[in-house]
This record gives C-alpha cells, sequence and structure tokens, in this order.
C-alpha cells in the first residue's frame, strides 16, 4: 500500500470536513448539546463531522474497519482500520474556543501508519505516514532540540471524568510547575501531539486518553523524531491510557518523574 498517498487524499478528506466544521462555527445552541457521560459532550457537528469522514474513507478504502468516536457506524477492527476523531476539543467549539481539531490515523494490524490531524481554526494540516516523516502544511517537522527540563514548555490535559488519580495528578503538575518553563493545557489531545511534533512543545503527557485522541498524533511525533511512550514501560499510549510524547532528550528524565508519582 502506498502510505504517502493515502495520506494525501485522506487529508483533503479531512480538509473538505473542517470547512464544514467551520460553517458551523457559533450555530451550536444549547438544545444541540447532548451530555454521553460526565463532561463528555457531542454535537450534530460532531455526528456529522463523522458521517463525512466515514462516507469517503470508505470509498478510498473499502476493506477497512473503523474505530470512531462517536460510533456513527459500528467499530469494527480489520486488519486495515481507520481511527477516527470527527471532532477533538468539542467543549472548546460549543464555548467559541479555537482550540478543536480532526484525527484520522490508519491502522495496520496493532500499529499506526498514517495520520492526519487539522486544527480547523487556524486550518493547519499535519499529515504523517510511517517512514516518510511529519509535515505541516507540506514543511517537514522535527520535534524540539530541548535538553533541560528546566527550559521546557509542557503540555497536559486535566482530568474531566476519571478523578481515581487527582491527587496524583496534581503533585506532578506541581512538580512540573516548579521545574519547566510553563504549563500548557489546550483541551484537544490531538492538537498537542501535533505541537509536540512541530517542536511547539517540548513533551505532552496524559492519562485515561482514548485510541481516537492519540492515534494520528502517535504518527506525527513518531515520525517527527519523538518519543511516545506511557508512564510504566509498557504500551498503554497506544491506547491512550498513559500517553508521555517528548524529544529523546527529555525522554527518560519525563519518564522518571511520572512512574515515580503514577506508581
Amino acid at each position: 500500500m502506498d502510505l504517502q498517498q493515502i495520506t494525501s487524499r485522506v487529508a483533503a478528506i479531512v480538509e473538505d470536513t473542517g470547512i464544514f466544521i467551520r460553517s458551523q462555527v457559533q450555530q451550536v445552541r444549547a438544545a444541540d448539546v447532548e451530555t454521553k457521560s460526565l463532561n463528555s459532550l457531542v454535537t450534530y457537528v460532531d455526528k456529522e463531522a463523522e458521517t463525512q469522514l466515514i462516507e469517503r474513507l470508505s470509498q478510498l478504502l473499502p476493506e477497512a474497519g473503523f474505530y470512531t468516536e462517536e460510533e456513527i457506524t459500528a467499530r469494527d477492527a480489520r486488519e486495515w482500520t481507520w481511527v477516527i476523531d470527527p471532532l477533538d476539543g468539542t467543549t472548546n467549539f460549543i464555548h467559541g474556543l479555537p482550540f478543536f481539531s480532526i484525527s484520522v490515523a490508519l491502522q495496520h494490524q496493532n500499529e499506526y501508519v498514517s495520520g492526519v490531524i487539522l486544527e480547523v481554526t487556524r486550518r493547519e494540516l499535519f499529515t504523517a505516514w510511517q517512514d516518510g516523516g511529519a509535515y505541516l502544511n507540506g514543511q517537514r517537522l522535527h520535534v524540539s532540540k530541548t535538553s533541560k527540563l528546566a527550559d521546557a514548555l509542557v503540555a497536559t490535559g486535566f482530568p474531566y471524568y476519571e478523578f481515581t488519580q487527582l491527587e496524583t495528578y496534581l503533585e506532578t503538575m506541581a512538580y512540573f510547575m516548579k521545574n519547566t518553563r510553563g504549563i500548557r493545557r489546550l483541551g484537544s489531545a490531538a492538537i498537542d501531539l501535533a505541537y509536540v511534533a512541530a517542536g511547539r512543545f517540548d513533551a505532552f503527557y496524559e492519562y485515561s486518553l482514548h485510541p481516537w485522541d492519540v492515534a494520528a498524533g502517535i504518527v506525527l511525533v513518531q515520525e517527527a523524531g519523538g518519543i511516545m511512550q506511557d508512564f510504566h514501560d509498557s504500551n498503554l499510549y497506544l491506547s491512550g491510557e498513559e500517553v508521555l510524547a517528548s524529544n529523546a532528550a527529555l525522554a527518560l528524565r519525563m519518564a522518571n518523574i511520572l512512574k515515580q508519582n503514577f506508581e
């Protein structure tokens, strides 16, 4: 399979869906918002965006299954599977904040091999495919070269439904607040990972995410020369359960801190 060609065609599909999402900015009313679970919101925009993506991706690769956030189609993991978040950052979108994205990854068996993330408002298109590099609007990306934690800008995501490790999370965040250049929380893990790939963030960590939150971002970070891992020397980052993305110079230090705190 020509992953470069596939990624290029996915990018065009995602950009078209981005046009629809932009057309709906500030059009959503309170009555249009559904609550799936605690602080997990969905609108007709999420659902329609997912429908558009599924329809066109099905034509692009008929043999592939789907694993999507809104479950417009039944989740069906196959040898090739699309992993989709049609609107990552729904809460931002609803409240008129500009940080939301579309994230589409292609998974081959247990490996993510292509990823596309569109930061919808800024029209920044991040693309990557296995052994092909990572790109922003066609320009090659590389993770930052920051080697000292004191010089690092770190991104994270606040827990919003799984609070059993809240105290540990706050203690960890306090450490990074005191020992880095600063912490940012945008509200879209896909954008956070794309920014690590672009060298804007030096590292990103979060827990209790889902595959559709991280799949495309994993490809971007790895193809930009970065390190993807979890907090406990496993592969939990693939599912989003524990995610740490950074450059090679910071990876060990960041991982040790998280491992010590999240015992």
